[in-house]
């Protein structure tokens, strides 16, 4: 006697999976761009991102190309909401907002955004991991599927002349970047980048990763590399800034249900 004929499966157009949302105006788009800083500072505040006063992330306003939103100096990350974010054009100058900016922090802000007209967010902090592996002077190595994203996509400013107070200085960072997602500032941090707050965002949390990775494996023998062909195979399908967007997620829906009040 045979069995129960087994349900049939469902058409994947039933099924959900989000994807970066479109806008229907430009108050909507910074709204968007707006929430998600918000929510991506108070994400790092909860990784120990945050150092005293460093540390920034920008988000390119949508239709001021040259403006940017930043967090307040002087804020913990873990108190911003969308209405305490600033809004400064490409000198540093505030236009909107009742708070200060750290002027030395967005010197190298303002230049990448303006090298990289496709960026719509910078993220520069001075992570523990990120700081040892700026430290040694080192890339990341691809030892791991999330590492290999940074394969041949990431460059080190090998370089440290202080605190950065000049646009010359931020110029040369900007130009050590060139096309690439992510920097290594020598003796300083990391700095990513993306065409979304979420990717930026991302890139610099996978980076911290990959770095404390690095530095354990290091610390308990001799790393095996993935050889080259398949690190450039793994960040081919890896390393976009959509694959980012989507590894993001979780963490957004995770900060706006448990802290819904950055979003005022």
């Amino acid at each position: 006697m045979s069995g129960p004929t087994p349900p049939l499966p469902l058409s994947t157009d039933q099924l959900q999976f989000a994807m970066p949302p479109t806008h229907d105006s430009v108050e909507d788009e910074r709204r968007h761009r707006k929430e998600r800083l918000a929510g991506a500072l108070r994400i790092f505040g909860r990784n120990g991102f945050e150092d005293g006063v460093s540390g920034h992330i920008t988000a390119r306003d949508p239709e001021l190309s040259d403006c940017f939103w930043v967090n307040p100096f002087g804020m913990p990350f873990r108190h911003v909401t969308v209405g305490d974010l600033v809004l400064v054009n490409q000198d540093g100058q505030v236009i909107e907002g009742r708070y200060h900016v750290n002027q030395a922090a967005f010197t190298v802000h303002a230049q990448v955004h303006a090298a990289r007209p496709d960026v719509v967010a910078v993220a520069h902090c001075h992570s523990v991991h990120g700081r040892a592996l700026a430290a040694l002077g080192d890339l990341i190595d691809p030892l791991t599927q999330e590492s290999c994203a940074f394969y041949e996509d990431a460059a080190l400013y090998d370089a440290y002349t202080g605190v950065t107070v000049d646009a010359e200085e931020g110029r040369r960072i900007a130009s050590a970047l060139g096309s690439r997602k992510a920097l290594v500032l020598r003796n300083h941090g990391l700095l990513t980048v993306g065409g979304s707050v979420d990717a930026a965002a991302w890139w610099f949390l996978s980076m911290d990763r990959s770095c404390q990775v690095q530095l354990l494996a290091r610390a308990a023998g001799r790393p095996v590399l993935i050889e080259h062909r398949l690190a450039v195979a793994t960040r081919e399908q890896l390393g976009g800034d959509l694959v980012a967007w989507i590894n993001y997620q979780p963490l957004w829906q995770e900060i706006t249900r448990s802290e819904p009040d950055l979003l005022g």
